[in-house]
């Protein structure tokens, strides 16, 4: 597929807006990226798994941290915040068998660590990655560049 912001240049400025949304700073940035990676490894890309590491990995992030992600419930390096985060990232991804797939419990787990700005901002966080799923899984771009990079719409 060749660049969909060729066909929608929109794109650019809805993705700059959740950005920004996200970037509000009550929610760590590494918290952020945790739950987009996990995101990525649900839904199993590789692009977005790719370009998750990376950018946890320029941020600083070492790399048991980011190995641990797919799972987390059991590795040490996470913190209860970023666990409920992990958790709330999940839920919402993850079909449930009881049909609720955030529950109370799960939300107010979550309300223990986050006030409500950042809730909401974890809420956008999550948008923001389900925002560029679909463009991930069907336009299939390369792993290993970003989305800014127009040569990995073209080579397959």
């Amino acid at each position: 597929m060749s660049d969909p912001q060729e066909f929608v240049p929109e794109i650019a400025e809805i993705a700059g807006a959740l950005f920004k949304a996200v970037g509000n700073r009550t929610v760590p940035r590494a918290t952020i990226g945790l739950m987009h990676l996990r995101a990525g490894q649900i839904v199993g890309n590789t692009y977005l798994t790719v370009l998750h590491s990376s950018l946890l990995r320029k941020a600083e992030e070492s790399e048991e941290r980011i190995a641990a992600v797919a799972s987390w419930r059991d590795a040490p390096y996470f913190s209860d915040a970023e666990r409920a985060a992990l958790a709330l990232v999940e839920a919402v991804l993850q079909p449930s068998r009881d049909g609720e797939r955030v529950s109370e419990e799960l939300f107010a787990e979550v309300a223990e660590h986050y006030d409500d700005k950042a809730l909401a901002t974890l809420m956008i966080a999550i948008s923001q990655v389900n925002f560029f799923i679909p463009i991930a899984l069907i336009g299939k771009p390369l792993p290993g560049r970003t989305f800014a990079e127009t040569d990995q719409w073209t080579a397959r």
